[in-house]
């Protein structure tokens, strides 16, 4: 049981890293006409709450994509974070490794967008995404210590 578990945590993170790797390979053409599709549907959305809004397309797709490189590596730091539990690697030690995964895979995927076309990598990018990466982590540490804590006071209760 628990090496499916550990099996299956790194086969997540592995699928997370592989569709990273699919968006980021996306010719800027075709990535833009991804997020601009997305931002153009979302400002419909908002502007059916309150009509007096004027949205600067750009400025909007940019926030967007942005958001989307912090909460696409904000997954990832949870799915690494579980992935070293599954294997019995706890406490500081899982947060340094955690933290050491994912921002080398942030900048392997900059430079990885070096070599697509119209792409490019940006050292701001690795921040961003280091950033949602950490997030991630202390978020998934923050409540397993409270369902821990939780299971703890249940059974001392018993």
């Amino acid at each position: 049981m628990i090496n499916a578990r550990k099996k299956i945590s790194w086969l997540l993170v592995i699928l997370w890293m592989t569709l990273i790797f699919y968006l980021s390979h996306q010719p800027v053409a075709k990535s833009n006409k991804l997020s601009t599709g997305i931002t153009e549907k979302l400002i419909e959305v908002v502007e059916r709450i309150d009509s007096d809004k004027d949205f600067n397309l750009g400025r909007v797709n940019h926030i967007i994509r942005k958001n989307a490189h912090f909460f696409a590596y904000l997954i990832l730091g949870i799915l690494v974070i579980n992935g070293l539990k599954s294997s019995g690697i706890t406490g500081l030690k899982s947060i340094g490794l955690g933290i050491l995964v994912c921002v080398l895979y942030a900048i392997s995927d900059e430079v990885h967008q070096l070599f697509v076309p119209g792409r490019g990598g940006q050292v701001k990018d690795v921040f961003i995404d280091s950033a949602g990466s950490i997030t991630g982590i202390i978020a998934y540490k923050m409540i397993n210590k409270n369902k821990e804590s939780a299971q703890n006071t249940m059974q001392e209760k018993k």
